[in-house]
């Protein structure tokens, strides 16, 4: 019932694994070929295209179509065998790659890539040249592994195939898992080693099936349904979660940029809309900007409209109003973006034109646009600051009202990190990579 199940599965969604594939190369392609000199990407590429050729050439309607092309019945065996074999290679290719570093002139590196190429050849032109020794006259689309299991050279061909296949994987099963467990990776980095990982570890599973099964064939038992249902079921997943995590950093790190741009740019609507009701005009929408030309565009205005604004400030009661904050259970960068707040909120409130008191530090006023802006969204905060700042300056003091530090926490919560300013506009945490880092899954650059 299982098997009857995935085989229709199988049946049902056979392309999905070569479009995630080829999602994955074309992601990957332009820095391939801008960068072909590059060993890693070179074997990436040759990785992600042997797997794309591969799952296109094991689906039944092309396995028919070679067949009826080539006039030879089950022609189409030993070419995807080859394509699995060379996939396998690639595999190993990468590793070696970044294992024993990017120089192409090193002498360890030149041996392993030589014997992983020499190896794996030799393993392609000996699957063709069983096949052609071998008697296999009956067309099997999908259960030609168990139909021909006791078929001499063709007996050979599958056990071969399948130990090379499963030689690889084990061997990118074990480095993988031990980057893994590497310390200081990123998240994106990690979660697409996990994915790759999984993946490789998978694709033993459609291993382990099809050795099964042909070994059942030559017991004389029948466990066909492995090799016809199980199998291609888990090198269909298998396809996936590597594809998956060959795009995860990319696509990963591309949309958390994104977002931590559109969150600083929404985090500083409330000191934008202040500032708008003073100079009385906005910035001009434009529907096609990227989101790092509104921040930008939304900073800058900001800060050109704050800047005459802070020369009438009264610095007298933005230092009451940082006593005060603190006083009332703020933290020290709390405080200070309440009592810019209130510094800022009186000038506008009073509409003051004279010079303001003290001598303003505009520079730090202008780089903490973005606490001030968050500290604008808790007005009751703000309030209670301001009470207390005033009680000081008429000597009476202020008792801290009810609630004012359960609602300091709550927004500071609330308020999340800090959002990006022009002098850095994205505030990216750098990945930091360890000397075991797998380099080949982030994107690369000149």
């Amino acid at each position: 019932m299982v098997t009857t199940f995935l085989g229709e599965l199988y049946t049902s969604f056979v392309w999905v694994p070569t479009v995630v594939l080829g999602a994955a190369l074309a992601l990957k392609l332009p820095a391939i070929v801008r960068m072909w000199r590059d060993p890693l990407l070179r074997a990436v590429g040759g990785l992600l295209l042997f797997a794309c050729a591969l799952f296109v050439s094991v689906t039944p309607s092309v396995i028919g179509w070679v067949n009826r092309v080539t006039g030879v019945p089950n022609f189409a065996a030993p070419w995807a065998y080859s394509l699995l074999t060379a996939f396998s290679g690639a595999g190993l290719l990468l590793i070696v790659a970044w294992r024993f570093g990017l120089s192409e002139r090193s002498d360890t590196t030149r041996r392993a890539r030589r014997w992983v190429i020499s190896v794996y050849s030799g393993v392609i032109v000996a699957l063709w040249v069983l096949f052609a020794l071998a008697d296999v006259p009956v067309e099997r689309v999908r259960d030609l592994d168990t139909y021909y299991a006791n078929t001499p050279f063709m007996r050979e061909e599958i056990l071969l195939y399948l130990l090379a296949h499963t030689v690889a994987a084990l061997i990118t099963v074990r480095l993988i898992w031990n980057w893994v467990r590497a310390d200081a990776l990123h998240g994106w980095l990690r979660w697409g080693l996990t994915f790759l990982g999984a993946g490789y570890t998978l694709s033993l599973v459609f291993d382990v099936a099809k050795l099964t099964a042909v070994t059942a064939r030559w017991t004389g038992h029948d466990l066909d349904a492995l090799s016809t249902d199980v199998a291609p079921c888990a090198a269909c997943l298998a396809a996936v979660l590597i594809a998956v995590g060959f795009i995860l950093p990319h696509t990963g790190q591309f949309l958390h940029g994104r977002l931590r741009v559109r969150l600083a740019h929404h985090r500083l609507r409330p000191l934008y809309v202040l500032m708008r009701s003073v100079d009385g005009a906005g910035v001009p929408f434009l529907l096609c900007a990227a989101p790092e030309l509104r921040l930008i565009r939304r900073e800058t205005y900001i800060r050109d409209v704050l800047l005459p604004l802070a020369r009438h400030l009264d610095e007298d009661l933005r230092t009451r109003a940082h006593r005060a904050a603190l006083r009332l259970g703020c933290t020290p960068r709390r405080a200070k973006a309440l009592a810019a707040a209130v510094a800022i909120l009186d000038a506008i409130d009073s509409g003051r034109r004279d010079d303001g008191t003290g001598h303003p530090d505009t520079a730090d006023l202008l780089q903490e646009i973005g606490p001030v802006s968050r500290a604008l969204r808790h007005r009751d905060a703000i309030d209670a600051v301001r009470v207390a700042a005033r009680g000081e300056g008429t000597g009476a003091g202020a008792a801290e009202p009810v609630g004012v530090v359960q609602a300091n926490s709550a927004a500071q919560a609330n308020s999340g990190p800090p959002a990006a300013s022009s002098m850095d506009p994205v505030r990216r945490t750098p990945p930091v990579h360890p000397a075991e880092a797998p380099r080949f899954l982030l994107p690369r650059r000149r």
